[in-house]
C-alpha cells in the first residue's frame, strides 16, 4: 500500500494486516510524480504486479459550484484526474507484462445521483470513470481489466471528519431516507467489492462500475 503524508496511519494498517497473519508493506508515493519509481521497484522485488487499486483523492470541502474558485478547481483536477492518469500510465506496462491484470478505481455513487455540494468529488471521478472505460476497451486485448467501485456514504474518512459539522443530524436523516438499506456502509463492504473485481473471480468483467451505496442511486 502507499501513502502520501500520513505514514503513521499507513503503518497502523500494515501492523493490523501482519497481526492477522498477512504480509504487507507501505511505501511513500505522490500521485503527482510523473516518474513513478515505485512500480519498477515492486516489479523487481515481487516479479509480478497483478492488481493496482486507486483509492486516493483530495480532502475536499463541501461547496456549491458557484462558490468554487477556478484556482481550487484546477488543483482538484490536477490532484485527482491527472494523478490517476500518472498512475495508470506507469502501471499498464506492468499489468500487461505477465499476461494481464486488474485495475480498480474507487469512485462515487454521486455519478448516478448527484448530491449538492459534492461536485469536487463527483466531477473528477466522472472523468476517471470515462478513462476506466477507455482502458477496458483498449487494454482487454492484453488481458488487462479495468473497473470502478462507486461508493455512497461509508463510515470512514471524510464522513467521520465532517460528522457533526457539515454532515449534521439533518443531513444524515436526509441521506438515510434515500437509502434502500437504512444504514451507512462499512469499509469491509467496499473492500469485498474491490477484492472481487480485482480477483480472477471477475476475470470476464471489465469496463464496469459497481455501486456500493445501499441503494442511494435507485
Amino acid at each position: 500500500m502507499t501513502y502520501n503524508k500520513n505514514q503513521d496511519k499507513a503503518l497502523e494498517v500494515i501492523t493490523s494486516i501482519e497481526q492477522s497473519g498477512g504480509q504487507a508493506q507501505a511505501f511513500q508515493f505522490n500521485t503527482g510524480d510523473r516518474e513513478n519509481k515505485l512500480l519498477p521497484e515492486l516489479s523487481e522485488q515481487y516479479g509480478n504486479i497483478h492488481t493496482v487499486i486507486v483509492a486516493s483523492g483530495y480532502d475536499i470541502p463541501q461547496q456549491y459550484i458557484a462558490e468554487i474558485t477556478p484556482e481550487f478547481w484546477r488543483d482538484i483536477i490536477q490532484s485527482d484526474v491527472n494523478g490517476f492518469f500518472n498512475i495508470v500510465h506507469s502501471a499498464i506496462p506492468y499489468l500487461r507484462e505477465k499476461g494481464g491484470g486488474s485495475l480498480v478505481h474507487i469512485s462515487s455513487a454521486g455519478l448516478f445521483r448527484f448530491p449538492p455540494r459534492d461536485v469536487l468529488s463527483v466531477a473528477p471521478k466522472a472523468a476517471i470513470d470515462s478513462l476506466i472505460k477507455g482502458i477496458a476497451k483498449e487494454e482487454g486485448i492484453h488481458g488487462v481489466r479495468a473497473n470502478s467501485v462507486a461508493i455512497g456514504v461509508i463510515e470512514t474518512g471524510i464522513f467521520l471528519r465532517l460528522k457533526g459539522s457539515e454532515f449534521d443530524k439533518s443531513w444524515e436523516e436526509a441521506i438515510l431516507q434515500n437509502l434502500c438499506i437504512k444504514r451507512f456502509g462499512q469499509t469491509e463492504e467496499v473492500a469485498d467489492a474491490v477484492n472481487f473485481l480485482a480477483s480472477n473471480r471477475a476475470r470476464y468483467i471489465t469496463g464496469q462500475t459497481l455501486t456500493v451505496d445501499g441503494g442511494y442511486h435507485v
